[in-house]
């Protein structure tokens, strides 16, 4: 036997999830951006934007 049923994560999701989130303990909203976009740091250069090398 499993030890968590396929209905176990719904009931989770549905039920507990609200809960902390009513509690401030899971958030309800991302923010937006991405990852790098967060802590500003510099965006590289696009290696694909470069035209290419002749030779």
């Amino acid at each position: 036997m499993f030890p968590l049923l396929p209905k176990d994560r719904l009931n989770f999701i549905d039920k507990v999830v609200p809960e902390f989130q009513r509690r401030g303990l899971f958030r309800a909203e991302y923010e937006s951006g991405t990852l790098r976009d967060r802590p500003e740091l510099a965006r590289p250069e696009n290696s694909f934007s470069r035209p290419p090398v002749a030779g």
